[in-house]
């Protein structure tokens, strides 16, 4: 399990504040990516956006939707360190798909490559983020870490593209409930039904419904997969069907999404906010045909079922409880905009 900052070397605690400096930074392109590009997709092709619903926030809601190209999905796994070789065998990460010229040639879409230079894979870059942008699309996932080549600095680097995530459920299940003390030993040591049922609020642990597809469902199996290393990671899955960005993080659940917003919203909220509407325009919303577009994030708590008892002893499953609950929602400032902070939403 990763380790609090307070434990931490003075040299570990210089990577972990460059790291969140970092993720932050990641996190907004992220956002705009997933959403307010996706949206104005939708709008450039003339189909209707589908917002989300209040229903939609609720971990366990079950809705099956269509997926669209016009959406842009990704899976994106930022490690503080570097992922050790004997985790291979289930994030598959290979020289032959490690971010090098020879391997991007491959990619019929991908013209980029002509133009790859080495430096370019790195954090530090200023075309870096261009380069994340050009490779989300690769199906799969994009891996960011600390460069295994540099010693004596930290340095991160996008280090392999089309990675796939290939650890059962079942594996992960069973290693979320021996954590949470519902089982002793193995998944079905109570049972193929309560086996199941541990499958099933595994999902519900990540903010999903069991029936997600496989893009979510790799993202969460990765986020469990994680823990088990002495850092921290962060995983972010922009999903079509669910028309949002999912991030798993030591910091736990969250979700990202639009909002649809009209003039009267808007005095409201600036109003209670204490900021004149054109201000709260300019520095939050987002134009479109005839209302504004914002970027709201859905904050989850996991309830006292979802986290290890306190006298650490084995315990009785009880399915009707929630796992994960919806704890508050904010809104994001544009992502070019730096000295606005987030403010709640309803």
């Amino acid at each position: 399990m990763w380790r609090f900052r307070e434990k931490l070397s003075y040299y570990e605690k210089v990577r972990r504040s460059l790291y969140e400096l970092l993720r932050d930074n990641l996190e907004r392109h992220l956002m705009k990516i997933a959403l307010v590009d996706s949206f104005y997709n939708y709008q450039k092709n003339n189909m209707p956006y589908e917002f989300l619903t209040k229903t939609e926030l609720k971990p366990r809601t079950r809705k099956m939707g269509k997926e669209s190209e016009l959406f842009n999905t990704f899976l994106v796994i930022f490690c503080e360190g570097t992922i050790p070789p004997e985790m291979k065998n289930y994030i598959r990460f290979f020289p032959d798909n490690s971010v090098n010229k020879k391997n991007l040639e491959y990619l019929a879409n991908f013209t980029l490559h002509k133009k790859f230079h080495l430096n370019i894979r790195y954090f530090d870059n200023p075309h870096f983020f261009d380069f994340i942008e050009k490779l989300l699309n690769v199906d799969y996932a994009l891996l960011i870490q600390q460069d295994p080549t540099v010693k004596k600095k930290t340095r991160y680097c996008l280090t392999h593209f089309h990675v796939k995530i290939d650890w059962p459920i079942a594996d992960a299940a069973e290693d979320l409930a021996k954590y949470l003390r519902y089982i002793q030993h193995n998944l079905y040591e109570n049972g193929d039904k309560e086996a199941r049922i541990l499958q099933n609020k595994l999902f519900e642990y990540y903010g999903c419904h069991h029936s997600v597809g496989g893009r979510r469902t790799a993202g969460l199996i990765a986020a469990q997969l994680l823990r088990r290393l002495d850092f921290i990671s962060t995983i972010y899955v922009s999903s079509s069907e669910s028309r949002s960005m999912y991030k798993y993080s030591e910091r736990g659940v969250s979700k990202f999404y639009l909002v649809q917003m009209f003039e009267e919203q808007i005095e409201e909220i600036s109003q209670k906010e204490n900021i004149g509407a054109e201000k709260f325009k300019s520095q939050y919303l987002y134009s479109a045909e005839d209302f504004y577009i914002a970027i709201a994030e859905a904050l989850y708590e996991h309830t006292v079922h979802a986290m290890p008892p306190k006298d650490g002893k084995l315990r009785r499953l009880k399915p009707a409880y929630t796992w994960l609950r919806l704890r508050e929602e904010i809104l994001h400032p544009k992502t070019n905009v730096f000295d606005a902070k987030p403010i709640n939403w309803v």
